[in-house]
C-alpha cells in the first residue's frame, strides 16, 4: 500500500468515530497551548522586570546608606521607583562596626574630581520625596517620587525628555524652581493642556515645568508606576521638601558598559578612604550594580520559565496516555476488520502504518490547534503579566505532540498489527 493509501485509511477510522477524536485531540491541544502560553508568561514577566531595572541605565551604579548598619557595598536592593527596599540584601560581615556616615554632596563631588576613578563618568547625588502633593489649577495630584539631582542625573538614568527640555548645571547652581514630569503626572494635573511653562504648587512651593519625560511604558505588572514622578534641581528640592539632611542615594556613570565594574571597585575605594573604613570593618554605604543584577534576574527568570514550561509539559504527557487508551479500544474494536484486512492479503506493515498515522493525526492536529490557542492566548495579560512568545517554545511544542503521537501510538499499532488472521475473525 502506498502512503497515501494508508493516510486515507486512517482518517477513514479517525471519522468513524468524531467524538473520540476529538476529546482525544482536545488533550493535546490543552498541552501545547498550556506550554506556550506559560512559557511566554515567564518570558513576560522576565522582560518586565529587565524593563523595570534597565530603568536605571544600562552603566550605572546605585550608591545608597547601608541601613543595616553593617552591609557591604555590593550588595543588591531595589532601585528607586521599583518599590525595593534601599538597604539591599548585601551581606553582613563579622568585623567591628564604624559609625555610619550619611552620603553627602561632597562624596558625589569625590567620585568625579579624583584621579583614582578613571571609570566615572559622571556622579549625581539624589534626594528623593514620597507622596508629594501637587496641584495645578484646582486639580490635585500626589507625585509618587520627588526627586532632586544635578543634570546628569537624566543621562545617567536613561531618563528622556520627550517635550521641552531638561534643566541644566546652572539651574542647579541657582537654585532655579523648574521642573521635569513623568507622563502621568502631566496626565493627571493637566489633561490635554499643554504643562510646558505651566506652574505648579509643590509643597507650597511654585516650580515651573520646562519638560516632560518620555513615557517609560511602565504597566501594572512593575513594581509601581516608573511615569509618576518629578525631576527637580537638588538645591530647589532641599530648600523647599527635603531640607539640607544627607543624600539618599548617588547615581554614578560609568563610562561604558564594560567598565561599570571597575567604577564599583574605584567608587567603593573612594569612600572607603572617605568614611574611614578600612581592614575588616563594614561599610556604611552600599552598591546596586545593575549589570550584575540584570545577569542575576536574568538566570533566576530562566530557571522560572523553564519550570513553567515543565508543569505544562505534564499535561502533554497526560494527553499522549490518552492517546494509548484511545488506540487501544480501537484495536480491540476493530480486531474483526483487522482479521479481513490480513486474510486478504495486507501486510503487517499497512496495518501498523495505518493505526500509527491515526494516532500521529490525532496528535498533529491537536498539536496546531494549541500552538493557535497558545498564540491567541499571548495577545492577553494573565494576572497582569503580558505573555512574550518564544518562537522556540511554538516549535518545540508542536514538535513534542507529534512525537507524542509515533510514541504512544507504536504500541497498539504494533499490537494490531501481530494479531493472527483466524483469531481476529473469530473475535466478535
Amino acid at each position: 500500500m502506498t502512503p497515501a493509501e494508508i493516510l486515507r485509511f486512517a482518517l477513514r477510522g479517525l471519522s468513524a468515530n468524531k467524538l473520540r477524536s476529538a476529546l482525544t485531540t482536545l488533550g493535546i491541544m490543552i498541552g501545547v497551548g498550556a506550554v506556550i502560553i506559560l512559557v511566554a508568561v515567564g518570558n513576560g514577566s522576565s522582560e518586565a522586570i529587565k524593563k523595570s531595572i534597565s530603568k536605571l541605565g544600562a552603566n550605572s551604579l546605585t550608591i545608597s546608606k547601608s541601613t543595616s548598619g553593617g552591609g557591604r557595598s555590593g550588595g543588591f536592593g531595589g532601585p528607586p521607583g521599583m518599590g525595593g527596599n534601599r538597604s539591599g540584601a548585601s551581606s553582613q560581615s563579622s568585623g567591628p562596626r564604624t559609625q555610619a556616615h550619611d552620603l553627602t554632596i561632597e562624596d558625589a563631588k569625590a567620585l568625579v574630581s579624583s584621579t583614582d576613578a578613571p571609570s566615572v563618568k559622571s556622579s549625581s547625588p539624589v534626594v528623593t520625596s514620597s507622596s508629594v502633593t501637587s496641584t495645578y489649577s484646582g486639580t490635585s495630584h500626589s507625585i509618587n517620587e520627588f526627586v532632586g539631582t544635578y543634570a546628569s542625573y537624566f543621562e545617567a538614568s536613561d531618563k528622556v525628555v520627550a517635550e521641552g527640555t531638561a534643566f541644566s548645571q546652572d539651574d542647579v547652581t541657582s537654585g532655579s524652581k523648574v521642573m521635569v514630569i513623568g507622563t502621568t503626572v502631566a496626565t493627571d494635573l493637566f489633561g490635554t493642556v499643554d504643562p510646558l511653562g505651566k506652574q505648579i504648587n509643590v509643597g507650597g512651593v511654585m516650580f515651573t515645568v520646562s519638560g516632560v519625560l518620555k513615557s517609560s511604558g511602565s504597566s501594572s505588572s512593575s513594581f509601581q508606576d516608573a511615569d509618576d514622578v518629578a525631576i527637580a534641581p537638588l538645591s530647589a528640592v532641599q530648600q523647599s521638601i527635603t531640607g539640607y539632611g544627607g543624600l539618599d542615594e548617588i547615581l554614578v556613570s560609568a563610562t561604558s558598559a564594560t567598565t561599570v565594574n571597575s567604577a564599583q571597585s574605584e567608587v567603593t575605594q573612594i569612600l572607603n578612604q572617605r568614611h574611614g573604613i578600612s581592614g575588616s570593618a563594614s561599610a556604611d554605604f552600599q552598591i546596586l550594580n545593575s549589570a550584575s543584577l540584570q545577569e542575576t534576574v536574568t538566570s533566576s527568570t530562566k530557571t522560572f520559565t523553564v519550570l513553567l514550561g515543565a508543569v505544562a509539559a505534564i499535561s502533554l504527557l497526560v494527553g499522549g496516555i490518552g492517546i494509548t487508551n484511545i488506540m487501544l479500544v480501537t484495536v480491540t474494536e476493530r480486531t474483526r476488520e483487522i482479521g479481513i484486512r490480513k486474510a486478504i492479503g495486507a501486510p503487517k506493515g499497512a496495518i501498523l502504518g495505518q493505526f500509527i498515522a491515526e494516532a500521529t493525526v490525532l496528535s498533529l492536529v491537536g498539536g496546531i490547534l494549541g500552538v493557535a490557542i497558545g498564540l491567541l492566548g499571548s495577545f492577553f495579560k494573565i494576572v497582569g503579566i503580558q505573555p512574550v512568545i518564544v518562537p522556540s517554545s511554538v516549535a518545540l511544542a508542536l514538535g513534542v505532540s507529534v512525537a507524542i503521537g509515533l510514541f504512544f501510538g507504536s504500541y497498539p499499532a504494533n499490537r494490531a498489527a501481530k494479531l493472527r488472521p483466524i483469531e481476529a475473525l473469530r473475535h466478535q
